[in-house]
């Protein structure tokens, strides 16, 4: 008997429907021939709670840290162990297994442990399924390969696994001690990426409440040219009373400048003019899709995530939406008038798109070698039946169309115009863009950002016509909201200060997974360290002084990034899971000598940052904390 295990039912279910014959439904699995498919329910196995190595570590005591298991147990979830039954039970009739997980570093691990937690030690294939729909299920079923290719995939997700582990469990006892002695009656949780996330919003926050405005003077002139009239701004020179913006502070010298200019003559000294060609925007990975739907459509991550599983699972409209790809296989590319035709003939919108497509353009979204484990979204060409779908899944599904519609639009051809005049010894820029070809753009918006300038020829005459001083005043950064918190975990480089880091940072994936930064948000949220204030996504008085308290190497972005970055080497054989974890262990030996009572007291005292505790929960209620036995380690502190 061949047993293939799936990741979840629905994936089994399509698999089921893609085998030869009908399936017989049994308890916890469907029989096919000689083929039997079961399924996980997400993890069936999680890591040992600290007691399970040691009794003694089931109290939270200060002088029992750092615990570091010295051989690894996993332990069935509570729900699990009827479903985990099952799979025992058929794996014993099994000739031969086929791994059936998501094809992702946490699907591979999710499907494998259970297959290693059974010691089966027969062969075992991997079987990768991007899309539900029957076709594409039947095409992965006809190309196996075996598991063996995808152990360092196995082994990158088992050491992160394992480092989240020993990263949440030691820090979060250590400060929730800590804070005991500080007089805080509850978990202080840590994680090696919820708390650089936290840390983040701590920061702008900060930032917002301490920006002190200043006003600053923008000077701009009305220059008559040869073929019609534009407006110009001052550039003032660097002796002049200037931010670091290079905005002119004082508004004395605007003014004196200002008074001189009407019927002043001058020369266009600089003009570069050129056409710029500008490519659609790629298909979507998860992160760049729940940006967009966040600022079109008022979504959450975690909403956009949830629809996408809607989207993928029950109504199989989209691909496998969990990645962190944005470029498709270069075999889809024959498929794609079809599935788009498909997917867009019962929506207005969507047929309209359709209609300017031209499908003998080749864009540079189909680049097999930018394809992993996984592809960007697109529709699978099963038509969307809008009766059956909420208008957030409509809006969902629509922008993953369009993405990949747009790939089979001419690029945006622009003439931009950067022009520098100079009157009075002075600089005046002015810039103007037309558009010579819309191409994608109608997709996307049909605002035009940047006026035109009249034909301009170098060294031509001008004159002002008249000319005036603005008064502005700086404004403080904008709080984060989902997308922009999405953007900046996916662009992490950005916000780490040590040049050498931030290059390192450019290549790798950023704070967090696709899989996983919508529950980050929404983990912060519940946990009472994040309030959402319409869309804005600021700290508590609790996150603050969390973060206060805590070493800046714990709040900062720099280390989980790295660590994605090695976790990725291991994923490709350039690096070792056992030195990854002894460089782990050097360092949270370190950052537990941090630990101290008098500057989280502090903190708690001091902190500013918006009321709030965390999220009530619909559940029984659970014993109260402050008794000091041990409240485990049951919360996953990632």
């Amino acid at each position: 008997m061949r047993l293939i295990i799936a990741e979840k039912p629905s994936l089994a279910r399509a698999i089921a429907d893609a085998l030869p014959g009908s399936a017989k439904r049994q308890e916890g699995a469907m029989v096919c021939g000689d083929t039997t498919v079961t399924w996980c329910l997400g993890h069936l196995l999680e890591q040992a709670p600290p007691e399970a190595y040691d009794p003694a570590d089931k109290q939270w005591r200060l002088d029992r840290l750092p615990i570091v298991p010295q051989q690894w147990k996993l332990m069935p979830r509570p729900k699990a162990r009827g479903q985990l039954a099952v799979i025992r039970k058929l794996i014993k009739q099994a000739t031969s297994v086929v791994h059936a997980g998501d094809p992702d570093r946490e699907g591979q691990l999710l499907v494998q442990e259970v297959i290693e937690y059974m010691k089966y030690r027969g062969p075992v294939q991997r079987l990768l399924i991007s899309d539900l729909n029957k076709p594409a299920v039947s095409r992965a079923l006809a190309k196996l390969r075996s598991n063996i290719e995808y152990q360092p995939l196995f082994q990158a997700a088992q050491a992160r696994s394992r480092a989240d582990w020993l990263y949440g469990i030691n820090l979060t006892r250590a400060w929730t001690l800590t804070g005991r002695q500080a007089g805080h009656d509850g978990v202080l949780s840590v994680g090696r990426v919820q708390t650089p996330v936290l840390g983040l919003i701590v920061r702008r926050d900060n930032a917002i409440r301490d920006f002190k405005p200043h006003p600053f003077y923008p000077l701009w002139v009305d220059l008559q040219v040869a073929q019609g009239q534009l407006r110009a701004w001052w550039a003032p020179k660097e002796h002049q009373p200037l931010d670091e913006q290079g905005r002119l502070i004082d508004r004395t010298p605007a003014d004196a400048l200002a008074a001189q200019l009407p019927g002043a003559r001058g020369t266009l000294t600089t003009l570069d003019q050129q056409e710029k060609r500008q490519a659609p925007p790629l298909p979507y990975s998860l992160s760049a899709l729940q940006v967009d739907a966040a600022r079109r459509h008022g979504l959450s991550a975690q909403m956009v995530l949830d629809i996408c599983q809607r989207l993928y699972e029950q109504h199989k409209l989209i691909t496998y939406p969990r990645s962190d790809c944005r470029y498709l296989p270069e075999e889809h590319l024959a498929l794609a008038q079809r599935s788009l035709s498909s997917a867009c003939q019962n929506d207005d919108t969507l047929r309209q798109w359709l209609g300017g497509a031209d499908f003998t353009l080749r864009s540079k979204a189909w680049n097999d070698k930018q394809v992993g484990a996984h592809h960007a979204l697109a529709p699978t060409g099963k038509p969307a039946d809008f009766s059956q779908l909420s208008a957030t899944e409509g809006h969902v599904f629509r922008l993953i169309v369009r993405n990949v519609m747009a790939q089979f639009y001419r690029p945006l051809r622009t003439f931009e115009v950067k022009a520098e005049f100079t009157l009075l010894d002075e600089a005046f820029r002015a810039r103007g863009q037309s558009i010579l070809d819309h191409g994608w753009k109608p997709l996307f918006t049909t605002r035009d950002e940047t006026p035109p300038l009249p034909p301009l020829t170098q060294g031509e005459a001008c004159q002002a016509l008249g000319a005036g001083v603005e008064e502005k005043e700086t404004r403080p950064p904008e709080p984060f909201t989902d997308a922009s918190l999405i953007k900046a975990m996916m662009n992490i480089g950005r916000y780490v200060d040590d040049p050498n880091v931030r290059r390192t940072l450019r290549d790798t994936d950023g704070l967090g997974t696709e899989a996983t930064r919508a529950g980050i948000i929404e983990t912060l949220v519940q946990r009472g360290y994040l309030v959402r204030q319409q869309k804005a996504l600021r700290a508590t008085k609790l996150g603050c002084a969390l973060i206060a308290a805590l070493p800046s190497a714990v709040s900062t972005p720099e280390r989980t990034a790295l660590w994605e970055q090695r976790l990725r080497a291991i994923s490709e054989q350039q690096d070792d899971p056992g030195a990854f974890q002894q460089a782990l262990l050097d360092d949270l030996r370190g950052l537990l000598t941090h630990s101290d009572a008098a500057k989280l007291r502090h903190s708690l005292q001091t902190a500013q940052g918006e009321a709030g505790g965390p999220a009530k929960r619909a559940t029984k209620p659970r014993k109260s904390y402050p008794k000091r036995k041990s409240a485990g380690a049951r919360k996953k502190t990632s």
